[in-house]
Parts: C-alpha cells; structure tokens; sequence
C-alpha cells in the first residue's frame, strides 16, 4: 500500500543527488561525474571479481555513459583546444578500455581505467578552490585493496 522502505530510502537519496546537482558549480559537477564513473568502475571490478555477470555489464555499462554522455559531452573543443581534443581522445579510449574489459572479463583494465578516472579526478580537483572528498577514499581499505588485487 505505501510502498517498501527501500523505495523511500532511494527516493530521499535521489532527491538529495538532485539538489547536489542543481546547487553544484560547473567544476562541481565534472568532479560528481568522475566520481560516478569511478563508483561504477569499482562496482564494475567487484562483480567481475566475484563472478556476478549480470551486474558487472550494468555497471561498466554506466562508467561508458557517465564517460561519454558526460565527461565527454561536456568537452568544449573550441574553447578548450588542444586540451579537450586530448581528453576527447582520452575518454574515448577510457570507453573502449572498459567495452574490452566487459567482454574479456580482464580485471587488469578494469585497474588501469581506474588509475586514469582517480588520476583525471585529483587533477580537476586541484584546479577548484575546495577540494571534493573522493569517494574510493570512504571505502573500508581492506575492501578497496580487494577490489585492486588480481
């Protein structure tokens, strides 16, 4: 009749990402969609790793549209230059990566992406003025050492 608590759990949690998007500056948001994309890469690696197919495709599935429909849509080539070509390019070969690593089922690129999304991530971050917190870092550290070990 009014829903499972789950629902209401999801659906506060969704409004409040909503209002973090709206009350988010532009760099905010660049830093909000590497954090999604590198969630995803590491949910990603925790299902190839344990063997749930399934889950591991939706979330490589979502690191590739964070990538492309966000990061890489949000590339201004005239403005940004030689710069957003490269990230462009960059992006670009991120997506791929993860497409080989979803159907290799190859943990190794799976890393190497990850390497990349929390290298590009620390970068933007440190041309803001207040740095974001990274979400890989909130990770309990035995579960994270877990995620990157083959």
């Amino acid at each position: 009749m009014f829903g499972s608590p789950n629902r209401g759990a999801s659906s506060y949690a969704k409004v409040g990402l909503e209002t973090s998007v709206v009350a988010a500056s532009p760099h905010k948001l660049i830093v909000m969609l590497y954090d999604g994309a590198l969630v995803a890469v590491l949910s990603g690696l925790m299902h190839m790793k344990s063997g749930n197919i399934p889950e591991k495709g939706k979330a490589i599935s979502k690191a590739i549209q964070i990538i492309d429909n966000g990061l890489r849509a949000s590339l201004d080539k005239k403005a940004g230059g030689q710069i957003a070509e490269n990230l462009d390019a960059l992006y670009e070969y991120m997506s791929a990566r993860l497409l080989a690593a979803n159907l290799k089922n190859d943990t190794e690129i799976m890393v190497e992406i990850q390497g990349l999304l929390t290298e590009l991530r620390e970068t933007w971050n440190a041309i803001g003025t207040a740095p974001a917190v990274n979400p890989a870092s909130e990770m309990a550290p035995n579960r994270m050492s877990n995620l990157v070990s083959a």
